[in-house]
């Protein structure tokens, strides 16, 4: 899953402080696209950064990057690297967002407004008009500095975003104000009116902060699985120290980042472990739940591995590290969670474009609006008030964190499921999956399959063709290599040396002994199905039949002498693969959501049926080689009819990626190969085959609260515009009326944060 360090240079993520809507990252994404050496680059308003690819590393990019940032009118610098803690913006009391420039505005404008709400109860009372000035301009010139501010740096870099519609707007109302109290009737006065837009848009502010920050919450808590240190044992030589208590005792407590591989780190009970690695002493039980989904803690014990980030529970441990924490699991998952909430999903287009022309437009129809009353109505005061009303709830926050937002909630929360969901576009395409294709050998099964039996010829015996197979299978990381292994070693028997050895995909491996009775001659240990042409595949495969209907996997050794083309049967090697105890359920969810179920293996037909008979799976396409993987998942693409149907594989080998690269959406067991995982766009933690259908069910959730975001924003802007323009919503009302809008997007997506998979 890893990134190299070439690839990781070409790579960079910049925090940004200051945008306020979509426009705002519209404008941030255009000063990027300017900058000779970019790819590529997103921004998101939800998680206030930029993730930019380079077309080649270049020293120096990452200032440069921040300073066109800087001069685009925003604060902005280098993002935490992978493995360091994050530090979470709490938005201080007197920060821009925090809470108390929203309490002091309220105070101030409370006076203006509480008398205009008694109204209706016949009480007339309202400060004298020097004092509406004075209570107003604080507010305005103090507590919306922010917006002119923010406002001006987009005006003069040719662009328009919220906080310039707020200034604008409330300007209008505040200058007219100043002109009636000095010109005009002083009982004509619309300070609060700015006071109160000024007020409402700082509490939306701080409540979409607030949102913001739980949207994150399932990155924070990542993050927070990091220790700050790690109990370094001074010498990394295990021989020296065995049970000796005193060499235990001597370590230092060094900062992660020091921590190299090969050392050796003791955890203590109730302590995180600090990396990845395998322990070389001890044995406890570790909670891996928020970096595998898996609610229960797992019994790990000398020779285990440990993932950086675990809780140990109740024993003292010490590993060896595999990987420092810029390169553990941990870290690939916050690197893919991040990614995947920073980039945007293709429906994010529609909203750039509308974006891209918003403000102007929106600028545009308060100038007309303005306009058209002024002349019809004949009232410069109401003239000024219907455009600041236009200006002031057409914000177009709502828009901006329709997506964004919902796309945080959705892979935060499969995150904390254990299912890593690697962009966007999985997330808007997993919806719509109406076939799943399985692998079977380490997805539907263990991966961990036992030679069950081996069937010799009478002249031979079992211990010299157990022999033979185990060298011909020395060196191969096969699982049924290993099994083949380990019953040899098992039993005690030497493995024959060869020579010539040759893996051939999809039929099995060859290679000719270097000594003994068979030496010289061409040894294969193949699948029953590759031997189709073979004059004893007939009475091999009834000798197989009752082995295949036991759901076992076949092979055969054969072996060739020099100068023959017919081979001889020398032995049947039974293999037997336990069913993963989820596979069943699994299948059974993907039917209760109406969606059918494919396995695709290279397994004999009747053994693979067996095994699909038994999980309850639709269709079972076997004997299928893993260069044909691909092949028919681009046939699957089509149904019987000739439609399009949409697909999704699952697998967990290297033999499977092209597959996974070619469905839709690949999803790939965690338990599998690093090639597997990179393939495939979203990986399942745990190789839980349960969570196929939780990944599509998020999908579905998550795609369901982009649509009523995107429903909702467009929908306040096409009725509250017109209601503005024609003067049925007075600039107070519209300011609420727009942090409404923003704070009911944020809500909903926040709504995600209940789901979990069944």
């Amino acid at each position: 899953m890893n990134l190299s360090s070439k690839d990781v240079a070409r790579f960079v993520s910049i925090d940004i402080e200051g945008m306020t809507c979509a426009s705002c990252v519209s404008r941030v994404e255009k000063a990027l696209a300017n900058i000779p050496g970019i790819e590529a680059a997103t921004v998101n308003l939800a998680t206030e950064q930029a993730r930019i690819r380079l077309t080649e590393a270049i020293p120096g990019i990452s200032q440069h990057i921040i300073e066109v940032i800087q001069k685009a009118g925003y604060d902005a610098k280098q993002s935490a690297a992978p493995g360091q803690q994050k530090q979470v913006n709490q938005s201080a009391f007197w920060s821009a967002d925090g809470l108390g420039p929203v309490l002091f505005s309220f105070a101030l404008s409370a006076p203006l407004v509480i008398p205009m709400l008694l109204m209706p109860l016949g009480i007339h009372w309202m400060p004298s008009s020097l004092w509406q000035l004075l209570l107003a301009s604080p507010v305005q010139f103090v507590f919306g500095w922010r917006f002119y501010k923010s406002g001006f740096k987009a005006l003069m870099s040719g662009a328009g975003n919220m906080d310039l519609l707020v200034a604008l707007g409330t300007s209008a109302a505040y200058g007219l104000s100043v002109y009636q109290l000095v010109f005009g009737d002083p009982h004509a006065l619309y300070f609060e009116g700015a006071a109160v837009i000024i007020s409402m848009v700082l509490l939306g502010k701080w409540l979409e902060a607030r949102a913001k920050r739980q949207t994150g919450e399932a990155i924070r808590a990542l993050h927070a699985l990091w220790p700050q240190q790690a109990r370094v044992l001074k010498t990394n030589d295990l021989s020296l120290i065995g049970s000796n208590a005193a060499a235990l005792n001597q370590h230092t407590e060094l900062p992660l980042e020091q921590v190299l591989v090969n050392d050796l780190v003791m955890v203590l009970p109730g302590e995180r472990v600090p990396a990845d690695g395998f322990i070389v002493l001890g044995n406890s039980h570790l909670d891996e739940s928020l970096l595998t989904g898996e609610s229960q803690s797992v019994k790990r014990g000398i020779g285990d591995a440990v993932i950086g980030g675990s809780l140990n529970g109740d024993g003292q441990l010490v590993f060896r590290v595999g990987a420092t924490s810029t390169d553990s699991m941990l870290a690939n998952i916050i690197d893919l969670v991040e990614t995947a909430q920073t980039q945007k999903a293709p429906i994010q287009r529609l909203v750039d474009q509308v974006s891209a022309i918003f403000v102007p437009a929106v600028i545009g129809i308060a100038i007309a609006t303005g306009l058209v009353t002024g002349l019809l109505v004949g009232d410069i005061s109401e003239a000024i008030l219907r455009a600041v009303s236009v200006m002031v709830i057409a914000c177009p926050c709502a828009l901006g964190l329709a997506t964004p937002a919902a796309i945080m909630a959705g892979t935060g929360v499969a995150a904390r499921a254990g299912i890593l969901i690697k962009d966007p576009q999985v997330l808007e395409l997993a919806h719509r999956i109406q076939l799943v294709a399985f692998d079977k050998t380490g997805t539907l099964t263990e991966g961990k399959p036992t030679l069950i039996s081996i069937d010799v010829s009478p002249e031979f015996n079992r211990e010299a063709m157990l022999a033979l197979a185990a060298g011909l299978q020395m060196g191969s990381e096969h699982p049924l290599a290993k099994a083949v292994l380990d019953d040899a070693t098992a039993h005690s028997i030497t493995p024959v040396a060869c020579a010539q050895i040759q893996a051939i995909p999809g039929v099995g491996i060859e290679g000719r002994p270097l000594t003994g009775e068979w030496q010289g001659q061409l040894l294969r240990l193949q699948s029953l199905a590759s031997l189709e042409s073979h004059p004893q595949y007939g009475d091999l495969s009834l000798q197989a039949s009752p082995l295949f209907l036991a759901g076992h996997t076949v092979s055969a050794l054969t072996a060739t002498p020099l100068g023959n083309q017919t081979a001889t049967s020398l032995a049947l090697l039974a293999f037997g693969d336990a069913i993963k105890v989820q596979a069943r359920s699994a299948v059974e969810q993907l039917h209760a959501l109406g969606i059918q179920t494919v396995m695709l293996s290279g397994d004999n037909r009747a053994a693979a049926e067996q095994v699909g008979q038994r999980i309850g799976i639709d269709t079972v396409y076997a004997q299928v080689i893993p260069a044909d993987k691909a092949g028919w998942i681009e046939r699957l693409k089509r149904n019987t009819e000739g439609e399009r149907q949409w697909v999704a594989m699952v697998g967990d080998g290297i033999n499977d990626a092209p597959a996974l690269a070619m469905a839709d959406v690949g999803m790939a067991m965690a338990t599998g190969t690093d090639v597997a995982m990179q393939a495939a766009g979203i990986t399942l933690m745990h190789g839980n085959p349960n969570l196929v259908a939780g990944a599509i069910d998020v999908s579905k959730r998550t795609w369901n609260i982009i649509r009523q975001n995107l429903f909702w924003a467009f929908a306040f802007n096409v009725i509250g515009i017109p209601l503005a323009a024609l003067g049925y919503l007075t600039p107070a009302i519209a300011g609420s009326a727009m942090a409404l809008s923003s704070l009911f997007v944020l809500s909903n997506a926040l709504l995600l944060g209940f789901w979990k998979p069944k």
